[in-house]
């Protein structure tokens, strides 16, 4: 529904929710890939499947946290500083609009620190099994 300039949603954190998912749910292909190829050098498949599942937990662990402190920069820095970015011309809440970018922007560096954090994960767990049989 389209009143004036603004758009008004009627479940408006659903749909910011939709838009969100939409702008980065790629961004786990290739985590996926990646931390399920490293998966494969442990010794067998039980050990695989637990392993790299919290190898996943670490990245996510990690994205998630880069982003609240992506939500914190953008709410305590950058809305009070300003933004170089394009900014609707009706937007009503300007300073959530940039913290929420700072966060999507903090998310996918996180998504990468998380990559490599679970990649690692898995690289030290198979060694401290090696050295411990």
């Amino acid at each position: 529904m389209k009143l004036g300039n603004e758009a008004i949603f009627p479940n408006p954190r659903v749909e910011v929710s939709i838009v969100g998912f939409l702008a980065t749910w790629w961004m786990g292909v290739p985590i996926g890939i990646v931390l399920a190829s490293v998966g494969f050098m442990h010794q067998d498949s039980k050990q695989m499947f637990i392993i790299t599942l919290k190898a996943f937990v670490v990245a996510i662990i990690v994205a998630l946290l880069t982003g609240l402190i992506g939500l914190a920069f953008g709410w305590l820095y950058l809305s009070n500083v300003g933004v170089n970015w394009w900014l609707p011309d009706n937007l009503i809440d300007k300073k959530s609009f940039i913290s929420v970018g700072s966060m999507h922007n903090f998310s996918y560096m996180g998504g990468l620190i998380g990559l490599i954090a679970g990649v690692i994960y898995s690289i030290r767990i198979r060694n401290s099994i090696r050295t411990s049989n």
